[in-house]
């Protein structure tokens, strides 16, 4: 709004000329979050345990100590991140950009799919929430409108194309399937960050590398003479999402400082949900789909333990995991909460780490 309104007005004083410059641009919106969320974050986390009562339904299947340790404390966090992301996204990124709406539309769709399911388990006090099949077509519908969408604002072979990591010049072409295979990203990685919020900080931290990693991305392919250096697939205009991913850094960070534990506050699937569909929403944008799935590697491989868990269980009637997803089996092995925490997040800095390599490795 703020970039907007200097470029109607015409202005050219120096405060008016750095809003030209998306970093500058992105650090006032990472800013802006994190102290919107540090303002408005305790009267929240007040006002969501006053209307919740008992706080979030804990598994009764889960680890024993979760039972005392994490009762009564609140969930629906995620609402806190994303009002912060949806205010400083708005107060800097050029609202004529259409990957902005993109992303932030999806992760406010997303989001509200979460809302529900954590209303349900609150008011009804299960843990079930609403049911697979419908969050899955929420989750579908919005992925495939999503993906449709950037397919036809991005334009031509690129629009429909899967760009391949390591190899410079290579660009699959899915033509019609696009919107499929885009729909399925954003699923996935909604989806994955879900599974893995099960322990106080450990699915933000690992989503504010991820997107850490998904502005610098953006960065570069939204340059064309940054892209054209490194041999990346440029798409114009996707720069701007770096406001949008700084915005998430922000309000992942004010989240974090509520959330560290012992945790004032649980993101819910309201902000699992829309983190993960943020995260696939840039990955679709800037042609880095497969990256995604090496960034946010732990995410990944949470959701296959539970896979490998539901079907080797179904098959032999035995677990693989002492319990699923794999940070729970840790639990039960007696690791302490902060040690898989950390462990994890230092997982995630390698992988992030690793997904950055592919920019350079042509």
């Amino acid at each position: 709004m703020i970039y907007d309104l200097a470029q109607l007005l015409g202005r050219t004083d120096p405060i008016s000329n750095l809003l030209h410059y998306i970093t500058f641009r992105a650090a006032l919106a990472c800013l802006t979050a994190l102290v919107f969320s540090f303002l408005f974050g305790p009267r929240m986390i007040r006002r969501l345990k006053a209307l919740q009562g008992a706080g979030q339904p804990i598994r009764d299947d889960g680890p024993a100590r979760h039972l005392i340790e994490k009762k009564g404390t609140p969930t629906m966090g995620g609402l806190l991140i994303l009002a912060a992301l949806s205010v400083s996204t708005l107060l800097w990124a050029d609202w004529l950009n259409p990957y902005v709406w993109i992303a932030l539309l999806v992760t406010l769709g997303y989001g509200l799919l979460g809302f529900a399911d954590d209303f349900l388990k609150v008011t009804k006090r299960n843990s079930k929430g609403l049911s697979g099949r419908r969050k899955l077509l929420g989750q579908a519908l919005i992925g495939f409108a999503a993906a449709a969408a950037i397919a036809f604002v991005t334009g031509g072979a690129l629009g429909t194309g899967l760009a391949v990591p390591f190899l410079k010049s290579v660009m699959i072409p899915l033509g019609a399937a696009f919107p499929v295979f885009g729909m399925l990203v954003l699923m996935g990685a909604s989806n994955a960050v879900n599974l893995t919020d099960g322990l106080d900080g450990l699915a933000i931290v690992p989503a504010i590398i991820a997107a850490a990693v998904f502005a610098f991305i953006a960065y570069l392919v939204g340059n064309h003479l940054f892209a054209t250096y490194l041999e990346l697939h440029p798409v114009p205009g996707v720069g701007e999402t770096a406001v949008f991913t700084a915005s998430l850094i922000g309000a992942g960070l004010g989240f974090l400082w509520f959330n560290a534990p012992p945790a004032a506050v649980f993101m819910g699937d309201t902000g699992s949900l829309a983190i993960g569909g943020a995260l696939g929403t840039l990955a679709v944008e800037t042609k880095h789909e497969i990256v995604l799935a090496l960034v946010g590697g732990l995410f990944v491989v949470e959701t296959v333990s539970v896979i490998v868990q539901v079907f080797w269980f179904k098959r032999t009637g035995r677990r693989v995991f002492l319990m699923a997803p794999l940070h729970h089996h840790f639990e039960k092995k007696g690791w302490a909460e902060p040690t898989i925490v950390i462990r994890f997040w230092i997982i995630s800095i390698i992988l992030a780490l690793a997904g950055l390599a592919t920019l350079k490795i042509r």
